[in-house]
């Protein structure tokens, strides 16, 4: 392993669980490195409160853990996934000889502890934050925590990038890991790539929140394909699951309902495992749409996260690839100083687990917005195939986990 150089200057912005993540892995594998860490809201903010839950997969729970921020307590562990077609999927003499479609994936199937785990975003960036100021006292040399630095813009020279957050210092790279949950905006407003981003608008609608299950099996995640899109059901702790709804944007079945009619309505849509839903509380709306951008590097800067895709959550792994993206990104800059090399490798690393999972989410997405004869019965036939052909189901399980290896 090549010794980096004491001059690397490495600036992160963005203090979401990627950009957090990042810079903690780099100042532990990076000992030489200098890291900088930028975010527009103020280190004194109580971000534990954020609410907003997301789903992550074992290989980031692992990560989490090595880097000393996981909030284990505040978890629910995923013991088991349960995917399903609503009916009618598949008809006549097939329904009658398979039922209706579904595949179960298990961690006890899989020879793991836990297939990932469920959490609020406050639980997420809370104790990465907490890590990071931490190491920030313990070396205030060589680690800094900008926040409250909005960074206005970023400028590109001969061998560094400038950052300008109303002082301006050069850094040997710049990596973007700004970005939101569940919008179809991926580029960061300071990063702005040579090529316009992949778009697609998907015509659908988000609706999120959580529901209370009268008979809710703990660790479960339920997702459900219906005629309108895909449903989720995360499971969360004391009988709770979070809600992750999609429906057709133009002719939204749900908008006009109040609270009571939207639990009948949800009642119909689960598989019968999943039992009664006794409550759901208000829901929030968001458009989907997928934005890619087309390379995550540009010059010195790179894009990783909500900055370089923002995807469908039909499998819910935008955040689980951005948290691999920064680990990549760091273990091949403690292999090597040279910086224009690592990104240059560092692209083609990353592409096949990055398009892999851009491919499979927007395929899933597009799959419901077909008008062709059958194509129901195709993805239902599809679930069943999956359950019976039980190596491809462990591939499937794998890439789930861990992303393309």
């Amino acid at each position: 392993m090549s010794e980096l150089a004491p001059s690397l200057r490495l600036a992160v912005v963005g203090a979401g669980p990627v950009g957090l993540s990042l810079a903690l892995h780099a100042a532990r594998a990076l000992p030489q490195a200098r890291v900088s860490l930028y975010d527009s809201r103020a280190a004194t903010q109580d971000v534990s409160a954020d609410p907003r839950t997301l789903a992550l997969s074992l290989g980031s729970v692992q990560l989490l853990q090595r880097l000393g921020a996981w909030d284990g307590e505040r978890a629910q562990a995923i013991a088991e996934v349960h995917v399903s077609q609503q009916a009618p999927s598949l008809g006549g003499l097939l329904a009658e000889v398979i039922g209706e479609p579904e595949v179960r994936i298990s961690a006890a199937e899989e020879r793991v502890p836990l297939l990932g785990a469920v959490l609020s975003y406050g639980a997420i960036v809370a104790p990465l934050q907490a890590a990071w100021l931490a190491a920030c006292e313990r070396e205030p040399g060589r680690l800094q925590a900008c926040f409250g630095a909005t960074v206005r813009a970023l400028k590109p020279l001969a061998n560094s990038v400038e950052v300008d957050a109303g002082i301006a210092d050069n850094f040997d790279l710049v990596v973007v890991a700004e970005g939101g949950i569940y919008t179809n905006e991926a580029a960061s407003s300071v990063a702005k790539p040579a090529k316009p981003p992949l778009r697609h608008d998907y015509g659908q609608h988000a609706w999120v929140g959580t529901v209370q299950l009268a008979k809710a099996r703990p660790g479960v995640a339920y997702e459900r394909f219906t005629r309108h899109g895909p449903a989720a059901l995360l499971p969360l702790k004391d009988g709770r699951a979070a809600l992750v709804w999609c429906v057709n944007a133009e002719d939204d079945p749900v908008l006009e309902l109040n609270d009571t009619q939207r639990l009948a309505v949800l009642n119909t849509l689960f598989h019968p495992e999943v039992g009664p839903l006794s409550a759901v509380s208000p829901l929030k709306c968001f458009q989907l749409g997928l934005v890619a951008e087309r390379t995550l590097t540009q010059g010195r800067t790179v894009r990783i996260g909500n900055a370089a895709q923002t995807l469908h959550p039909v499998a819910g792994q935008g955040l689980n690839l951005g948290l691999r993206d920064g680990f990549e990104l760091v273990q091949a800059l403690a292999r090597s100083n040279d910086v224009p090399g690592v990104l240059r490798k560092l692209e083609w690393q990353r592409a096949p687990d990055r398009w892999a999972m851009i491919a499979a989410t927007d395929f899933l997405a597009r799959s419901f917005t077909w008008k062709l004869p059958g194509a129901g019965a195709a993805r239902g036939l599809g679930l069943a195939a999956l359950q019976v052909l039980k190596p491809v189901k462990s591939a499937l399980a794998r890439q789930m986990m861990y992303g393309s290896r």
